[in-house]
């Protein structure tokens, strides 16, 4: 079974999908299996984090931010394609940092995430944007 998930963003940071996902499992009507999620984007990425307090995700939004600075600051001088504004070659190598497929295994009609897991998609460029990800169900 597969679909695509539209995620939309409203700019950088974690944009939690993991409803999308629950309900996309749940509708298969498998019991057990292996989910894989795939965005279909080099400037964004996917992850499984805490969903319980959102300072964990403006801390890791911050994190990847002073580790890989917009192309105008003077730290990223070296890079050379900047055609497509300061953040798109920042938002490349975030993404290449970072995982664009997640496996996770459905066990009783559910994702089987920790208390705590939600599933994201980590946006990495500035402005807002409709990202696809491919979710396949295999039982």
């Amino acid at each position: 079974m597969q679909t695509v998930l539209n995620i939309r963003t409203s700019g950088p940071g974690l944009h939690e999908f993991t409803a999308e996902v629950v309900r996309f499992v749940r509708d298969s009507g498998i019991e057990q299996g292996l989910l894989t999620l795939f965005v279909q984007h080099t400037s964004c990425s996917l992850c499984i984090q805490e969903n319980a307090d959102p300072d964990v995700r403006r801390d890791l939004d911050g994190f990847f931010r002073r580790l890989v600075p917009r192309s105008d600051d003077p730290a990223m001088r070296w890079i050379e394609h900047t055609t497509e504004g300061p953040d798109d070659m920042p938002a490349h190598i975030k993404a290449a940092l970072n995982a664009v497929s997640l496996s996770i295994p459905v066990t009783g009609g559910r994702p089987a995430l920790g208390a705590w897991q939600g599933i994201y998609l980590f946006e990495h460029r500035d402005r807002p944007h409709t990202r696809r990800v491919v979710a396949h169900l295999g039982a």
